[in-house]
């Protein structure tokens, strides 16, 4: 806004160009020592609810089940955060149903969710300076940085994971540096 006389001519309005950027992609990974197991594109206009996330659960079984064939033979341990659709009831009865032993996510332990400190910082990292023209492209971008990550980056992880977990409870949920 500009100071002017009200018998001034007003100056013509700037127009900006408008250029349409990629919305985000919200995803989903499954994930255990070996590799990745299951990614998940949310589509766009819907939410992760607990029917959402108990299909994903399902889905998860199914591809354990294809690419770990005769490893888990009694289950799995399975950790995820405290998000709504993950604490759910319909979610606990679908991963007790299919055989998964859920571990409990402390709240206020943050530094306990893997994929918050370990994959996506460092994919969020390779996108930092770049300009997409489609989300297509943005998954397209991180599927290539989840396959280029060497065979130890999953396990390093969880076993940095387990020591710390082991901590937090020895500090009844206290804050683990």
């Amino acid at each position: 806004m500009a100071l002017r006389h009200s018998g001034s001519p007003r100056p013509a309005p700037k127009k900006f160009r408008v250029q349409k950027l990629p919305g985000k992609v919200l995803v989903s990974i499954f994930w255990d020592r070996d590799d990745i197991l299951l990614i998940d594109y949310l589509p766009k206009g819907q939410t992760i609810n607990a029917e959402y996330y108990s299909s994903l659960v399902v889905q998860l079984k199914d591809t354990l089940k294809e690419k770990r064939r005769g490893k888990v033979s009694k289950g799995a341990l399975f950790l995820h955060d405290n998000a709504p659709a993950h604490r759910a009831l319909a979610t606990h009865k679908k991963l007790a149903y299919l055989g998964f032993q859920c571990l409990d996510h402390l709240p206020y332990s943050p530094d306990l969710a893997p994929s918050d400190y370990h994959l996506f910082p460092g994919l969020k990292k390779k996108f930092k300076v770049r300009n997409f023209s489609s989300d297509v492209e943005v998954i397209a971008e991180a599927e290539t940085w989840l396959d280029e990550q060497p065979s130890d980056f999953f396990f390093e992880r969880l076993a940095k994971d387990l020591a710390k977990a082991k901590k937090c409870t020895e500090l009844r949920g206290e804050c683990v540096e």
